[in-house]
């Protein structure tokens, strides 16, 4: 280890995956590993997931699923943002399911189709109330009837429909009630129509764990299986049989002792209360440390856990720790498990006023990730 790694569990990602598949046992697993696996590896969390037993996986972008099919997955495998330049040939010829929200997707999904010679596979999107990708319900029966005309020209092949929760992350929400009725409408809409695909995914992580009536053929856990909590109204990792996968550290760069009244870092947000030794750790908002975790960042440091002292700069931040002793090159664990004092993502999401997602995807690439369990 140099200044800083990310260290990946991936035994604990496989205990997570089982939790899961516990909570939805009727229910075929797509692991969702968009976003560089929320800032764990796409390639190494793919492989992870479908050693692991995952029958599909999920990404947002058309990138993400030919990088998994260039590295040599061949499962099933679903994306579903794009836009009118990607590379819809290229995506059919990988054998990729394509989530798809509009008429004018399905069009270009034909149009990539009748080019390649290839059948597409979709999955028909119903916005159930996110108000964000999917068919409105004005619209679907002319969206069904759109998509099943061009099945039965045989360009396409209509797999799959589905939706996203809003609020799943608070259980006791009504909305998700209205959202499971409102699905099931589409679906029974679609079917007088003369379409009943073979699956029905709407639940996500949270919903998966809390929400049964949601689970239907698939159900598509993302930030659960990376060991953190979908909400606070859900409980802790702990409490839900969850294991934090990501555990990031870094090393003391420069360690001194400075007199009270010292400023540390820029514009002297933080001065010391008395003599004191001081750290700096070689981690910044360039990495992903967020900028507002100006003192009130936690880590664990120095035997004990302890707080940013100053502004987080771009490669670099400063500890206050106070009469301990402490020499260059000594760990310092921003978050991990949550044992003993070592914070969670959470925590961090918590003072920084976001959530656990934000915190590991936004890890920069100058983290190496550093794997351990698992096949390795």
């Amino acid at each position: 280890m140099t200044r800083a790694e990310a260290r990946i569990d991936l035994d604990a990602f496989a205990h997570n995956l089982e939790v899961l598949r516990r909570a939805a046992p009727n229910s075929q697993q797509m692991v969702v590993v968009k976003a560089d696996g929320y800032g764990h590896g796409l390639i190494p969390m793919a492989r992870a997931a479908r050693a692991a037993g995952a029958q599909w996986l999920g990404v947002a972008l058309f990138s993400e699923a030919l990088e998994l099919r260039a590295a040599g997955d061949t499962g099933r495998l679903l994306a579903w943002l794009a836009t009118p330049g990607d590379p819809w040939e290229q995506v059919l010829n990988a054998d990729v399911d394509l989530g798809v929200s509009s008429a004018s997707a399905l069009d270009r999904v034909a149009a990539a189709a009748r080019t390649t010679g290839q059948c597409a596979r979709i999955h028909l999107k119903i916005d159930t109330g996110l108000g964000r990708a999917g068919c409105p319900p004005g619209q679907w029966e002319a969206f069904v009837q759109h998509a099943k005309a061009l099945q039965d020209a045989g360009v396409l092949e209509i797999v799959g429909i589905w939706s996203h929760f809003t609020v799943a992350d608070d259980p006791r929400d009504p909305l998700n009630t209205i959202q499971v009725e409102r699905f099931g409408q589409a679906v029974e809409a679609a079917r007088a129509l003369g379409v009943d695909p073979e699956h029905l995914h709407l639940a996500n992580s949270a919903a998966t764990l809390a929400l049964p009536e949601a689970h239907f053929t698939l159900v598509r856990p993302g930030i659960a299986t990376y060991g953190i909590s979908p909400g606070e109204a859900l409980g802790t990792p702990a409490s839900l049989g969850l294991r934090p996968v990501l555990t990031l550290v870094g090393r003391m760069a420069l360690v001194k002792r400075l007199p009270a009244g010292s400023g540390l870092s820029y514009g002297h947000k933080y001065r010391l209360a008395e003599e004191a030794t001081t750290a700096v750790i070689p981690l910044g908002y360039s990495d992903g440390i967020p900028r507002n975790a100006t003192n009130v960042g936690p880590v664990f440091a120095a035997g004990r856990r302890r707080t940013i002292a100053g502004r987080v700069c771009m490669d670099q931040f400063v500890l206050d720790l106070g009469a301990d002793n402490a020499s260059e090159g000594d760990e310092v664990i921003l978050f991990g498990n949550g044992e003993g004092g070592v914070p969670l993502a959470e925590d961090w999401a918590e003072v920084t006023g976001t959530i656990g997602y934000e915190i590991v995807t936004r890890l920069g690439s100058r983290v190496p990730r550093v794997y351990y369990g698992g096949d390795t």
